[in-house]
């Protein structure tokens, strides 16, 4: 089973990358850019056949050690 994660830093956080990349596609000419937020993708392979459990297994990993879930949010999503 995999799990596709997305960790994204929680409304009201100064995001100084995203700022940059905004910055910098105006100055490349990409006009109308309103806002850039920067994240992270991760994916986790896990040898796990029961939904739930695995579940359980990346909700523990996030908030342990992924996700600093004190700035930023995550979610997930498990494939089979």
């Amino acid at each position: 089973m995999k799990a596709k994660i997305h960790i994204t830093l929680k409304s009201g956080v100064l995001d100084p990358q995203g700022k940059a990349v905004e910055h910098a596609l105006a100055a490349l000419g990409f006009g109308g850019v309103d806002s850039v937020r920067q994240g992270k993708y991760i994916e986790v392979d896990l040898a796990e056949s029961n939904p739930e459990t695995a579940r359980s297994k990346i909700d523990a990993m996030c908030r342990q050690l992924l996700a600093n879930t004190v700035i930023e949010n995550y979610a997930f999503d498990l494939v089979e």
